[in-house]
Protein backbone atom coordinates (compact mmCIF):
# COMPACT_ATOMS: atom_id res chain seq x y z
CA UNK A 1 0.00 0.00 0.00
CA UNK A 2 1.66 3.31 -1.11
CA UNK A 3 2.29 6.00 2.09
CA UNK A 4 0.35 8.78 1.81
CA UNK A 5 2.09 12.37 0.99
CA UNK A 6 2.80 14.39 3.60
CA UNK A 7 2.89 17.69 2.14
CA UNK A 8 3.59 19.99 5.83
CA UNK A 9 6.53 17.54 6.23
CA UNK A 10 7.83 18.49 2.45
CA UNK A 11 7.21 21.99 2.82
CA UNK A 12 9.02 22.43 6.09
CA UNK A 13 12.13 20.81 4.15
CA UNK A 14 11.77 22.85 1.55
CA UNK A 15 11.89 26.14 3.61
CA UNK A 16 15.06 24.40 5.69
CA UNK A 17 16.82 24.37 2.30
CA UNK A 18 15.69 27.80 1.08
CA UNK A 19 16.91 29.22 4.62
CA UNK A 20 20.57 27.87 4.49
CA UNK A 21 20.60 28.86 1.12
CA UNK A 22 19.81 32.28 1.74
CA UNK A 23 21.59 32.53 5.39
CA UNK A 24 24.96 31.06 3.46
CA UNK A 25 27.10 34.80 3.28
CA UNK A 26 24.40 36.85 3.68
CA UNK A 27 26.01 39.45 6.24
CA UNK A 28 28.40 39.92 3.05
CA UNK A 29 28.87 42.64 2.42
CA UNK A 30 28.90 44.18 5.82
CA UNK A 31 28.05 47.60 4.21
CA UNK A 32 24.07 48.94 3.53
CA UNK A 33 22.99 47.77 -0.34
CA UNK A 34 21.13 49.91 -2.59
CA UNK A 35 17.66 50.57 -0.72
CA UNK A 36 18.86 49.70 2.60
CA UNK A 37 19.84 53.18 2.87
CA UNK A 38 16.60 54.10 3.29
CA UNK A 39 14.80 51.16 5.48
CA UNK A 40 17.36 50.32 7.96
CA UNK A 41 17.57 53.82 9.09
CA UNK A 42 14.36 54.08 9.23
CA UNK A 43 14.15 50.48 11.67
CA UNK A 44 16.72 51.93 14.35
CA UNK A 45 14.59 54.58 14.72
CA UNK A 46 11.57 52.65 15.10
CA UNK A 47 13.62 50.14 17.31
CA UNK A 48 14.62 53.35 19.32
CA UNK A 49 10.82 54.93 19.18
CA UNK A 50 12.31 57.89 17.83
CA UNK A 51 9.91 58.91 15.70
CA UNK A 52 8.32 58.93 12.11
CA UNK A 53 10.56 58.15 9.37
CA UNK A 54 10.25 56.79 6.00
CA UNK A 55 6.80 57.71 6.05
CA UNK A 56 6.19 56.73 2.53
CA UNK A 57 5.82 53.14 3.83
CA UNK A 58 3.77 51.67 6.45
CA UNK A 59 5.66 50.08 9.03
CA UNK A 60 5.76 46.10 9.06
CA UNK A 61 8.54 45.50 6.74
CA UNK A 62 10.43 48.03 9.14
CA UNK A 63 9.59 46.32 12.33
CA UNK A 64 11.39 42.62 10.95
CA UNK A 65 14.21 44.52 10.13
CA UNK A 66 13.96 46.60 13.44
CA UNK A 67 13.63 42.74 14.99
CA UNK A 68 16.26 41.52 13.52
CA UNK A 69 18.19 44.75 14.90
CA UNK A 70 17.19 43.84 17.85
CA UNK A 71 17.59 39.90 18.32
CA UNK A 72 21.00 40.03 16.46
CA UNK A 73 22.51 43.24 16.50
CA UNK A 74 22.77 46.44 14.59
CA UNK A 75 24.74 44.80 11.55
CA UNK A 76 24.56 43.11 8.13
CA UNK A 77 23.20 40.03 9.59
CA UNK A 78 20.61 41.41 11.99
CA UNK A 79 19.46 43.90 8.85
CA UNK A 80 18.92 41.07 6.29
CA UNK A 81 17.96 37.79 8.82
CA UNK A 82 13.92 38.15 9.04
CA UNK A 83 14.28 38.67 4.66
CA UNK A 84 16.24 35.10 4.55
CA UNK A 85 12.60 34.01 6.99
CA UNK A 86 10.43 36.00 3.85
CA UNK A 87 12.17 34.30 1.07
CA UNK A 88 12.10 30.98 2.74
CA UNK A 89 8.34 31.85 3.95
CA UNK A 90 7.74 32.45 0.01
CA UNK A 91 9.21 29.84 -1.29
CA UNK A 92 6.89 27.32 1.05
CA UNK A 93 4.01 29.06 -0.08
CA UNK A 94 4.84 28.63 -3.68
CA UNK A 95 5.06 24.78 -2.63
CA UNK A 96 1.26 25.25 -0.68
CA UNK A 97 -0.28 26.92 -3.48
CA UNK A 98 0.33 24.23 -6.07
CA UNK A 99 -0.11 21.06 -3.61
CA UNK A 100 -3.81 22.73 -3.06
CA UNK A 101 -4.09 23.01 -6.73
CA UNK A 102 -3.23 19.88 -7.56
CA UNK A 103 -2.90 17.79 -4.67
CA UNK A 104 0.34 16.66 -6.22
CA UNK A 105 3.86 16.07 -4.64
CA UNK A 106 5.56 16.38 -8.29
CA UNK A 107 4.09 20.24 -9.06
CA UNK A 108 4.30 21.26 -5.66
CA UNK A 109 7.66 20.36 -5.34
CA UNK A 110 8.92 21.58 -8.94
CA UNK A 111 7.14 24.92 -8.29
CA UNK A 112 9.19 25.32 -5.19
CA UNK A 113 12.56 24.60 -6.64
CA UNK A 114 11.78 27.16 -10.03
CA UNK A 115 11.09 29.60 -7.14
CA UNK A 116 13.94 29.22 -4.97
CA UNK A 117 16.43 28.84 -7.97
CA UNK A 118 14.73 32.54 -9.72
CA UNK A 119 17.48 34.69 -8.70
CA UNK A 120 14.57 37.45 -7.56
CA UNK A 121 13.71 35.73 -4.87
CA UNK A 122 17.23 35.08 -3.93
CA UNK A 123 18.21 38.78 -4.23
CA UNK A 124 15.18 40.04 -2.33
CA UNK A 125 15.67 37.18 0.49
CA UNK A 126 19.56 38.83 1.45
CA UNK A 127 18.61 42.17 1.29
CA UNK A 128 16.67 44.50 3.85
CA UNK A 129 13.86 45.99 1.72
CA UNK A 130 9.98 46.12 1.76
CA UNK A 131 9.44 43.97 -1.20
CA UNK A 132 10.11 40.44 0.73
CA UNK A 133 7.90 40.82 3.47
CA UNK A 134 4.92 42.39 0.96
CA UNK A 135 6.27 39.22 -1.41
CA UNK A 136 5.69 36.49 1.47
CA UNK A 137 2.67 37.57 3.28
CA UNK A 138 0.85 38.06 -0.40
CA UNK A 139 1.64 34.03 -1.30
CA UNK A 140 0.87 32.77 1.98
CA UNK A 141 -2.25 34.69 1.55
CA UNK A 142 -3.15 32.98 -1.52
CA UNK A 143 -2.68 30.01 0.31
CA UNK A 144 -4.84 30.10 2.74
CA UNK A 145 -7.47 31.28 0.59
CA UNK A 146 -6.80 28.15 -1.39
CA UNK A 147 -6.80 26.24 1.23
CA UNK A 148 -10.26 27.90 2.86
CA UNK A 149 -11.85 27.15 -0.82
CA UNK A 150 -12.06 23.32 0.03
CA UNK A 151 -12.50 23.24 3.42
CA UNK A 152 -15.21 21.54 5.34
CA UNK A 153 -17.88 24.19 6.14
CA UNK A 154 -16.82 24.06 9.90
CA UNK A 155 -12.81 25.16 9.13
CA UNK A 156 -13.58 27.29 6.22
CA UNK A 157 -14.13 30.35 8.66
CA UNK A 158 -10.75 30.46 10.40
CA UNK A 159 -8.69 29.81 7.34
CA UNK A 160 -10.96 32.45 5.33
CA UNK A 161 -10.16 35.03 8.30
CA UNK A 162 -6.25 33.81 8.43
CA UNK A 163 -5.94 34.54 4.69
CA UNK A 164 -7.89 38.03 5.38
CA UNK A 165 -5.04 38.67 8.06
CA UNK A 166 -2.26 38.05 5.70
CA UNK A 167 -3.81 39.76 2.93
CA UNK A 168 -3.88 42.87 5.34
CA UNK A 169 -0.33 42.57 6.66
CA UNK A 170 1.13 42.24 3.10
CA UNK A 171 -0.81 45.84 2.69
CA UNK A 172 1.62 46.66 5.87
CA UNK A 173 4.32 45.72 4.37
CA UNK A 174 3.73 48.02 1.38
CA UNK A 175 0.68 49.45 -0.48
CA UNK A 176 0.83 47.54 -3.52
CA UNK A 177 -0.80 44.87 -1.91
CA UNK A 178 -4.37 46.44 -1.88
CA UNK A 179 -5.01 46.09 -5.15
CA UNK A 180 -4.07 42.02 -4.67
CA UNK A 181 -6.87 41.91 -1.50
CA UNK A 182 -9.57 43.35 -3.94
CA UNK A 183 -8.82 40.98 -6.28
CA UNK A 184 -9.01 38.09 -3.87
CA UNK A 185 -12.62 39.28 -3.43
CA UNK A 186 -13.43 39.28 -7.03
CA UNK A 187 -11.90 35.72 -7.63
CA UNK A 188 -14.15 34.70 -4.89
CA UNK A 189 -17.40 35.70 -6.63
CA UNK A 190 -16.27 34.75 -9.95
CA UNK A 191 -15.63 31.36 -8.66
CA UNK A 192 -19.00 31.33 -6.96
CA UNK A 193 -20.20 32.39 -10.53
CA UNK A 194 -18.53 29.70 -12.15
CA UNK A 195 -20.19 27.15 -9.86
CA UNK A 196 -23.24 28.42 -10.07
CA UNK A 197 -23.00 28.66 -13.79
CA UNK A 198 -21.73 24.83 -13.40
CA UNK A 199 -24.94 23.53 -11.57
CA UNK A 200 -27.08 25.44 -13.29
CA UNK A 201 -28.05 27.77 -10.90
CA UNK A 202 -29.32 30.92 -10.95
CA UNK A 203 -26.57 33.72 -10.53
CA UNK A 204 -28.31 35.11 -7.02
CA UNK A 205 -26.91 31.49 -5.33
CA UNK A 206 -23.36 32.76 -5.55
CA UNK A 207 -24.25 34.48 -2.10
CA UNK A 208 -25.64 31.86 0.09
CA UNK A 209 -23.50 29.84 2.62
CA UNK A 210 -25.21 26.63 1.57
CA UNK A 211 -24.58 23.71 -0.98
CA UNK A 212 -21.64 25.88 -2.20
CA UNK A 213 -18.89 23.83 -4.21
CA UNK A 214 -16.35 26.27 -2.59
CA UNK A 215 -15.95 28.01 0.50
CA UNK A 216 -19.00 26.12 1.72
CA UNK A 217 -20.61 27.54 4.46
CA UNK A 218 -19.61 31.01 3.80
CA UNK A 219 -22.24 33.38 2.79
CA UNK A 220 -20.84 35.63 0.02
CA UNK A 221 -21.94 39.13 1.31
CA UNK A 222 -21.24 38.79 4.98
CA UNK A 223 -17.83 36.57 4.47
CA UNK A 224 -16.53 39.36 1.88
CA UNK A 225 -17.18 42.06 4.78
CA UNK A 226 -15.39 40.04 6.88
CA UNK A 227 -12.63 39.38 4.99
CA UNK A 228 -12.19 43.79 4.80
CA UNK A 229 -12.70 44.47 8.55
CA UNK A 230 -10.06 41.39 9.50
CA UNK A 231 -7.38 42.96 6.55
CA UNK A 232 -7.85 46.06 7.79
CA UNK A 233 -7.74 45.51 11.52
CA UNK A 234 -4.12 43.93 10.96
CA UNK A 235 -3.12 46.26 9.30
CA UNK A 236 -3.82 48.87 11.53
CA UNK A 237 -2.50 47.33 14.20
CA UNK A 238 0.90 47.19 12.67
CA UNK A 239 1.19 51.10 13.61
CA UNK A 240 1.05 50.38 17.42
CA UNK A 241 4.38 50.89 17.58
CA UNK A 242 3.95 54.61 16.29
CA UNK A 243 1.49 55.51 19.19
CA UNK A 244 4.63 55.55 21.79
CA UNK A 245 7.09 57.55 19.30
CA UNK A 246 9.19 59.94 21.63
CA UNK A 247 8.31 62.70 18.88
CA UNK A 248 5.13 63.53 17.35
CA UNK A 249 3.46 60.24 17.94
CA UNK A 250 0.34 58.91 16.73
CA UNK A 251 -3.12 59.19 17.82
CA UNK A 252 -6.26 57.45 17.19
CA UNK A 253 -7.37 60.88 15.05
CA UNK A 254 -4.23 61.16 13.25
CA UNK A 255 -4.29 57.81 12.08
CA UNK A 256 -6.39 57.92 8.56
CA UNK A 257 -5.11 61.61 7.86
CA UNK A 258 -2.10 59.76 8.29
CA UNK A 259 -2.88 57.32 5.04
CA UNK A 260 -3.61 60.86 3.21
CA UNK A 261 -0.14 61.68 3.89
CA UNK A 262 1.18 58.09 3.00
CA UNK A 263 -0.38 58.30 -0.37
CA UNK A 264 0.34 61.71 -1.39
CA UNK A 265 4.07 60.78 -0.56
CA UNK A 266 3.09 57.34 -2.89
CA UNK A 267 2.52 59.87 -6.01
CA UNK A 268 4.24 62.59 -5.85
CA UNK A 269 6.69 63.12 -8.90
CA UNK A 270 10.56 61.71 -8.75
CA UNK A 271 13.43 62.41 -10.34
CA UNK A 272 15.27 60.33 -13.18
CA UNK A 273 16.96 57.36 -12.00
CA UNK A 274 19.76 55.93 -13.74
CA UNK A 275 17.68 52.07 -13.26
CA UNK A 276 14.61 53.19 -13.89
CA UNK A 277 12.26 51.28 -16.55
CA UNK A 278 8.55 51.12 -18.19
CA UNK A 279 6.33 48.40 -16.59
CA UNK A 280 5.72 46.80 -19.86
CA UNK A 281 10.11 46.09 -20.11
CA UNK A 282 10.04 43.88 -16.46
CA UNK A 283 8.96 40.36 -18.26
CA UNK A 284 11.26 40.87 -21.15
CA UNK A 285 14.13 41.35 -18.52
CA UNK A 286 15.46 44.81 -20.55
CA UNK A 287 16.78 46.54 -17.71
CA UNK A 288 18.08 44.66 -14.43
CA UNK A 289 19.64 46.31 -11.62
CA UNK A 290 22.50 46.76 -10.07
CA UNK A 291 21.88 46.53 -5.91
CA UNK A 292 25.69 46.69 -5.41
CA UNK A 293 28.56 46.48 -7.74
CA UNK A 294 31.43 48.09 -5.88
CA UNK A 295 34.79 47.45 -3.94
CA UNK A 296 33.66 46.01 -0.22
CA UNK A 297 34.76 43.59 2.34
CA UNK A 298 38.49 43.04 0.62
CA UNK A 299 37.02 42.11 -2.98
CA UNK A 300 34.74 43.56 -5.78
CA UNK A 301 31.54 42.45 -5.54
CA UNK A 302 28.12 42.46 -7.44
CA UNK A 303 24.52 41.70 -6.57
CA UNK A 304 22.31 42.06 -9.50
CA UNK A 305 18.77 42.65 -9.06
CA UNK A 306 17.73 39.94 -12.04
CA UNK A 307 15.71 37.22 -12.90
CA UNK A 308 16.79 33.28 -13.88
CA UNK A 309 16.19 33.48 -18.15
CA UNK A 310 14.70 29.77 -17.74
CA UNK A 311 12.01 30.89 -15.64
CA UNK A 312 11.62 34.88 -16.14
CA UNK A 313 10.78 33.85 -20.06
CA UNK A 314 9.95 30.26 -20.05
CA UNK A 315 7.26 31.31 -17.60
CA UNK A 316 5.68 33.79 -19.53
CA UNK A 317 5.11 30.87 -22.29
CA UNK A 318 3.63 28.91 -19.25
CA UNK A 319 1.31 31.75 -18.38
CA UNK A 320 -0.11 31.37 -22.01
CA UNK A 321 -0.35 27.49 -21.94
CA UNK A 322 -2.03 27.78 -18.63
CA UNK A 323 -4.53 30.47 -19.65
CA UNK A 324 -5.23 27.79 -23.45
CA UNK A 325 -5.43 25.01 -21.20
CA UNK A 326 -7.85 26.47 -18.28
CA UNK A 327 -10.75 26.72 -20.77
CA UNK A 328 -11.30 23.04 -19.65
CA UNK A 329 -9.20 22.98 -16.41
CA UNK A 330 -9.84 25.58 -13.73
CA UNK A 331 -6.44 24.73 -11.66
CA UNK A 332 -3.92 25.95 -15.00
CA UNK A 333 -6.63 28.68 -15.29
CA UNK A 334 -5.53 29.56 -11.98
CA UNK A 335 -2.45 29.13 -12.42
CA UNK A 336 -1.81 30.97 -15.35
CA UNK A 337 -4.31 34.36 -13.63
CA UNK A 338 -2.23 34.66 -10.34
CA UNK A 339 0.49 36.56 -12.90
CA UNK A 340 -2.02 38.34 -14.66
CA UNK A 341 -3.43 39.62 -11.15
CA UNK A 342 -0.01 40.16 -10.11
CA UNK A 343 1.32 42.16 -13.09
CA UNK A 344 -2.08 44.25 -13.65
CA UNK A 345 -1.64 46.82 -11.10
CA UNK A 346 1.23 48.17 -12.25
CA UNK A 347 -0.10 48.76 -15.34
CA UNK A 348 -2.63 50.44 -13.85
CA UNK A 349 -0.72 52.19 -10.79
CA UNK A 350 0.25 55.74 -11.73
CA UNK A 351 4.07 56.20 -10.36
CA UNK A 352 6.44 58.22 -11.69
CA UNK A 353 9.07 55.97 -11.40
CA UNK A 354 9.52 52.63 -12.31
CA UNK A 355 11.88 49.53 -11.81
CA UNK A 356 12.66 45.93 -12.32
CA UNK A 357 12.06 45.01 -8.57
CA UNK A 358 9.06 46.22 -9.22
CA UNK A 359 8.27 42.84 -10.68
CA UNK A 360 8.94 40.54 -7.74
CA UNK A 361 5.61 39.40 -6.47
CA UNK A 362 4.78 38.77 -10.31
CA UNK A 363 8.17 36.60 -10.46
CA UNK A 364 7.02 34.48 -7.68
CA UNK A 365 4.01 33.71 -9.83
CA UNK A 366 5.40 32.30 -12.58
CA UNK A 367 6.80 29.19 -11.06
CA UNK A 368 3.22 28.31 -10.30
CA UNK A 369 2.50 28.41 -13.69
CA UNK A 370 5.72 26.71 -15.01
CA UNK A 371 4.95 23.55 -12.41
CA UNK A 372 1.26 23.51 -13.37
CA UNK A 373 2.09 24.01 -17.24
CA UNK A 374 4.44 21.10 -17.11
CA UNK A 375 2.51 18.44 -14.81
CA UNK A 376 -0.64 18.92 -17.32
CA UNK A 377 1.56 18.73 -20.59
CA UNK A 378 4.81 17.26 -19.90
CA UNK A 379 3.56 13.94 -21.35
CA UNK A 380 4.66 11.04 -23.74
CA UNK A 381 7.80 12.52 -25.80
CA UNK A 382 7.35 15.44 -23.56
CA UNK A 383 8.07 12.90 -20.12
CA UNK A 384 10.79 13.95 -19.04
CA UNK A 385 11.23 17.27 -19.72
CA UNK A 386 10.10 19.17 -17.04
CA UNK A 387 13.62 17.59 -15.76
CA UNK A 388 15.63 18.74 -18.09
CA UNK A 389 13.30 22.19 -17.79
CA UNK A 390 14.85 22.12 -14.36
CA UNK A 391 18.26 21.04 -15.19
CA UNK A 392 18.42 24.41 -16.81
CA UNK A 393 17.01 26.05 -14.62
CA UNK A 394 19.38 25.08 -11.75
CA UNK A 395 22.56 25.47 -14.38
CA UNK A 396 21.82 29.11 -15.11
CA UNK A 397 21.55 29.61 -11.60
CA UNK A 398 25.13 28.23 -10.72
CA UNK A 399 26.37 30.34 -13.93
CA UNK A 400 24.76 33.98 -12.89
CA UNK A 401 25.33 33.31 -9.01
CA UNK A 402 29.05 35.05 -8.50
CA UNK A 403 27.27 38.29 -9.46
CA UNK A 404 23.75 37.26 -7.41
CA UNK A 405 25.63 36.47 -3.70
CA UNK A 406 28.21 39.31 -3.61
CA UNK A 407 31.08 36.74 -4.09
CA UNK A 408 34.43 37.95 -5.21
CA UNK A 409 35.47 39.02 -8.54
CA UNK A 410 38.40 39.24 -10.43
CA UNK A 411 38.35 42.45 -11.76
CA UNK A 412 35.86 45.83 -12.06
CA UNK A 413 35.34 45.05 -15.82
CA UNK A 414 34.49 41.13 -14.53
CA UNK A 415 30.78 41.78 -14.73
CA UNK A 416 31.28 41.93 -18.68
CA UNK A 417 31.00 38.19 -18.36
CA UNK A 418 27.48 37.88 -17.48
CA UNK A 419 25.69 40.64 -19.70
CA UNK A 420 23.66 39.05 -22.56
CA UNK A 421 22.37 42.61 -23.72
CA UNK A 422 23.56 46.29 -24.89
CA UNK A 423 20.45 46.64 -21.94
CA UNK A 424 22.04 45.33 -18.82
CA UNK A 425 23.62 47.33 -17.08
Amino acid sequence: MPSRPRPFLVAILIGLAAEMLFLWGVATPHTLVFDEVHYVPAARALLELVGPVNTEHPLLGKEFIAAGIAIFGDNAFGWRFFSTVAGSATVMGVFAILWLLFRRMRPAVLGAAFALLNFTTYVEARIAMLDGFLAAFVVLAVAAMLWAMDAPPGRVWPRWLLSAALFGLAVAAKWLALPYLAFAGLAFLIVRWRDARAAKRPVAAIFSAGDQKHWAGLPAIPALAVFGLVAAASYFLTFLPAFFYRSDPMTLAQLLPFQAKMYGQQIQVLPHHTYQSDWWTWPLMIRPIWYLYEHADGAMRGVLMIGNPAVLWGGLIAVLVCLWGGRRDGRLLTAGLLWVAAYLPWVMIPKSLGFFYYYYVPSIALPVALAGAWDCYARGKLRYWDEGFLVLTFGLAAYFFPILSAAPLTNERAFEHWMWFSTWP
